[in-house]
């Protein structure tokens, strides 16, 4: 299972997801031009893209998504509630590339096992997704305000988490952001911050955990630093000790990170060169 960040925050989010042949995107709020630029630097062909996933309809999910299903007839993959508040926004895009799916229920795309859970953020619908290749098991939870039991449970379950980690609550707080937002930020439906974050993840750390992507930083109310020294520091405040086969990492805003390949024992990073 290898995975890459192509970008990820509030300018634009998408993540790929392969197997060495065949992959996926999860959300596609960049360019189109953007995903095959990044694409072709990664070395993954886009004939080789077998699905597209998205968590919700938010802008910096789906801004590329109109263009690139019209220039690939890449296949949607999204439930009804998305789908509806997608095509509300007048975003044109070809009933042949629709896919629904429902909630929890299993379905099998380029060599994975996806489910699609609901996690709580203010759109008519936000999910998450849990993919499996064989015993290694990949969570990606971005966009919510709270981790309620039922996203807790999935991301409890992976080997591999993408998280968000999007503020910190002092920057946010003397910030120059209008209450209004701030309040939307810190509710329940807004975003996580690096805080709610860290302590999750230490809550449920267990030693089958090989890899933390935080993502989804805010640009004007954190910074990579400050998301890893907040995790880094719980743990350490808790007793946690990450092995080195045990790694955590912040996914860059605007520019593809390098590669995690995941099995269930181990994990191991590239540069993209490589």
């Amino acid at each position: 299972m290898n995975f890459y960040s192509l970008s990820s925050g509030s300018s634009g989010n998408c993540y790929y997801l392969g197997n060495g042949g065949h992959g996926i995107l999860i959300d596609a709020g960049i360019s189109s031009k953007s995903v095959h630029n990044f694409l072709k630097q990664i070395n993954v062909p886009m004939n080789s893209i077998m699905g597209i996933l998205i968590t919700h309809n938010h802008s910096d999910h789906i801004k590329g998504l109109e263009v690139l299903t019209r220039k690939t007839n890449i296949p949607v993959f999204t439930t009804h509630r998305i789908w509806d508040s997608i095509l509300k926004t007048k975003r044109n895009i070809s009933s042949d590339c629709m896919r629904e799916i429902s909630l929890h229920l299993k379905f099998h795309l380029a060599g994975f096992e996806i489910e699609a859970f609901p996690v709580c953020h203010d759109a008519p619908e936000t999910i998450g997704f849990h993919i499996c290749a064989g015993d290694a098991r990949f969570t990606l939870a971005t966009d919510l305000g709270t981790i309620c039991q039922t996203a807790a449970r999935y991301i409890k379950e992976a080997n591999m988490i993408v998280i968000e980690s999007n503020y910190d609550e002092q920057m946010l707080v003397n910030g120059r952001y209008p209450w209004y937002l701030k309040t939307r930020i810190k509710s329940d439906r807004g975003h996580l911050s690096n805080r709610q974050a860290s302590e999750f993840l230490a809550d449920i750390y267990t030693d089958n955990l090989r890899a933390i992507c935080l993502a989804h930083l805010s640009k004007n109310n954190n910074t990579p630093e400050t998301a890893l020294n907040t995790l880094l520091r719980t743990f350490s405040e808790r007793g946690i000790i990450l092995s080195k086969e045990q790694h955590v990492s912040v996914l860059n805003r605007s520019i593809p990170t390098e590669m995690i390949t995941l099995t269930p024992a181990t994990v191991s990073y590239h540069n993209i060169s490589e």
